[in-house]
């Protein structure tokens, strides 16, 4: 298993944008964003410098993104 980037809450929005997810909303210091297409996904996101290792894989795995693809994609 890859270790995980240090990535920016903002970056990682970023790539899930791309990815075909869409912001919803800011409350505080996270994002929520949305993949309207089924299955209808909604991930929180800290807006923080650097994400948790922790948070970072746990994001991943809810979109059934790898840490190769973050890697390739950034």
């Amino acid at each position: 298993m890859s270790k995980p980037p240090r990535i920016a809450g903002r970056d990682l929005r970023k790539v899930l944008e791309h990815k075909g997810f869409v912001f919803v909303r800011q409350k505080g210091s996270h994002m929520m964003l949305r993949r309207a297409t089924a299955p209808v996904i909604t991930v929180s996101i800290p807006d923080h410098k650097e994400i948790a290792p922790g948070t970072l894989r746990g994001i991943l795995r809810d979109v059934g993104m790898s840490v190769g693809e973050l890697n390739e994609l950034l």
